[in-house]
This record gives C-alpha cells, structure tokens and sequence, in this order.
C-alpha cells in the first residue's frame, strides 16, 4: 500500500578522507540512535551500505528537525549531507532486512542529496540539505530549501559547545541544567546561543511545533 511520506537519504562528509572509518560509523550510529529516541520516525535513521543512512518521516516539519537534530548530535569534525524527498512511498517486495521500499520519496531523495552536494562544492559550501517534493505545491519546495540554506550556514559556523548547548536545549533541559554540564554560568549559556544562532534555531523549531 503506497503513502505519503519523506524520506531522507543521508551521507558521511568526505567519508574517504576519514581514516578510521570504522570508529567514525560507531559514533555516528550512536549520535543517530539519540535523534531516533527523541524524535522517531516511521522509519529510524539507520545505517545501509557504504557511507550512506536512511530514514523516512511522516511530515516535512519532522524530517527537518530530526536532520537538524542529527547534525548538532554528531561529534566534532563529523558531518552528514542529507537528501529529503517528500511523495509515495511503496513496499514492492521483501528483502532480508525487512520491506523494501521504492516510490517518487525516495527517488526525490536521492535527486536532492545529489543536489545537496553540488551546491557544496560550488557556491554554497555550507549547505548539507536539500528537499524535493512531489505534491505540485509551487510555494513548499523553495521555502524549505530557503530554510536549510540559512540553517545550514548557520550550524556550520557553529563550534563544538554551541552546538552542544543548542541540541540540549532542543532536547528540553534548562539553562541552568547546560551551564552545569559544560562547567559555565547561566548568562553564558544564553549568551552563547544568540551569538551562535542557536537561538534561531531553536526559535525556527519551535515554529514548526515538534520539539520533543
């Protein structure tokens, strides 16, 4: 039975470059694994071949926080680039992991991490998302590619203790709870997400309704 969803196609940043691959996997599948326990999906973020994840959503709001949400949850100096494609979603057989899966989501997704990519390596190196959708709405495509735009530029200014502070506070904890965990005041904790835009982030997330 085919649905409407959005899938997310995700993968590793310059994965050849990385030395010890099989560490970096270990952390990023663990960095996921938080995402997946605060924001579930139809389908988790997981792992499948290579360098690559997948994940699939029920609603565009959703899948931008969890990809927001994944990339503030990865370590310093890792990344992920990932691909959103809303449209059908089909099961066309069963394979030994489960279902699988085909339908314009995924073909979308796979069109905008291609995307995604080239963007990257020309004229917008901070990007790390794209989204493509076929519901023939004229106006929902450009507005979220608008939003990962700056969003992305954003998180990618962003140093390690900012993105910290800006996934906790996503994740509901208090200032003060923050503070206690990076060994800072208050005051610096909220001084640290306006000057990093974490602020912005969060007051974006907070526009869309679904933070956990």
């Amino acid at each position: 039975m085919d649905r409407t969803a959005v899938a997310v196609i995700a993968d590793i940043v310059d994965s050849r470059k990385i030395a010890d691959r099989r560490s970096v996997q270990a952390e990023i599948v663990a960095a996921f694994s938080g995402v997946n326990s605060l924001l579930p999906g139809v389908q988790n973020l997981h792992p499948t071949v290579g360098d690559e994840f997948q994940a699939l959503y029920s609603t565009v709001p959703a899948a931008l926080e969890a990809t927001l949400l994944a990339r503030l949850a990865l370590p310093e100096g890792i990344d992920c680039r990932f691909g959103m494609g809303l449209g059908a979603v089909s099961e066309v057989g069963q394979g030994s992991a489960g279902p699988v899966q085909d339908g314009a989501a995924w073909w979308l997704a796979r069109e905008a991490i291609d995307e995604a990519h080239d963007r990257e390596k020309s004229r917008t190196p901070s990007l790390r998302g794209w989204f493509r959708e076929a519901a023939g709405d004229a106006a929902l495509e450009p507005a979220v590619n608008a939003y990962l735009l700056a969003r992305d530029h954003i998180v990618g200014s962003m140093k390690g203790r900012a993105r910290r502070l800006t996934f906790g506070a996503l994740c509901g904890l208090r200032q003060d709870q923050l503070a206690a965990q990076e060994g800072i005041t208050q005051s610096a904790v909220s001084q640290a997400l306006r000057r990093s835009g974490g602020a912005s982030l969060i007051a974006a997330i907070d526009e869309l309704g679904l933070t956990p």
